[in-house]
């Protein structure tokens, strides 16, 4: 099978954002079972981070052939605020708070200029 050309410049998108999913209810899933024991959160969490990462790898390796790695780790990092903004509303059941929504709004703002063209 033959991925479209545009597959490299995408991949990372997709991938980054399946593997976030897992990433973020391996490191707070666990805060809904308060009573379970640490020992066994700690061996699932890493069960759920080995998916975790047999996503974020691939996005990452072909990712690379059009995004630089600051690129790519800023991609993951907005990603990051996303999936787990609408993991602690949905799942969670926190409310988010306009400093929230600000604070994320300052560091996807950062985040974007990674990606300006160098000046010179």
């Amino acid at each position: 099978m033959t991925l479209p050309p545009v597959w490299p410049a995408l991949a990372p998108l997709v991938l980054l954002s399946l593997s976030n999913v897992f990433m973020t209810f391996a490191w707070y899933g666990h805060l809904k079972l308060p009573h379970a024991p640490l020992w066994a959160v700690v061996a699932i969490s890493w069960c759920i981070a080995l998916v975790e990462y047999c996503l974020a790898v691939p996005a990452n390796r072909i990712g690379h052939a059009v995004w630089s790695a600051a690129e790519l780790k800023t991609m993951q990092e907005v990603i990051t605020l996303i999936v787990f903004a609408g993991f602690s509303a949905l799942y969670l059941g926190e409310r988010l708070t306009w400093s929230h929504a600000l604070g994320f709004a300052l560091i996807a703002s950062g985040a974007g200029v990674v990606f300006l063209k160098p000046l010179g």
